[in-house]
């Protein structure tokens, strides 16, 4: 799992995909991840449709490409919402900036973390490299 969350970091920003209420499908950029007792989280805002979305339906798929190293990374898991302080706190410790618009103790900052996952790592020169957790 560290090597995922290593290239996930390393790329910057990654895109999310979730369905909506009408079984459509839903992307979107993220830029924030996270290992956390030994977990790989995520963050958004409760206020958001993502988050609403993830509620309803928690398996989702995100994805990222290294243009330095030709290789990318998909991950395909179910998110979990942790509402305890110390995951929220520690995603914001790891992303500051955040702290202008989320706190650990507010009733938006949503921390989730991913469950049954398995990331594939790519490239049109190697094998795949499957990692589950």
């Amino acid at each position: 799992m560290k090597e995922i969350y290593e290239f996930i970091k390393k790329c910057g920003t990654y895109y999310l995909a979730t369905v909506d209420s009408d079984n459509h499908p839903r992307v979107r950029p993220f830029g924030t991840i996270n290992i956390f007792e030994d977990k790989l989280y995520i963050q958004t805002g409760k206020v958001k449709d993502v988050s609403k979305q993830i509620q309803k339906n928690p398996k989702v798929e995100l994805c990222c490409f290294d243009g330095a190293s030709g290789q990318w990374c998909r991950l395909a898991g179910e998110l979990v919402r942790d509402d305890r302080i110390e995951p929220k706190e520690a995603m914001l410790n790891a992303y500051p900036d955040l702290k202008g618009m989320y706190s650990a103790t507010d009733d938006n900052t949503e921390v989730l973390y991913f469950k049954n996952a398995t990331a594939t790592l790519s490239s049109f020169t190697a094998a795949p490299k499957i990692v589950k957790f």
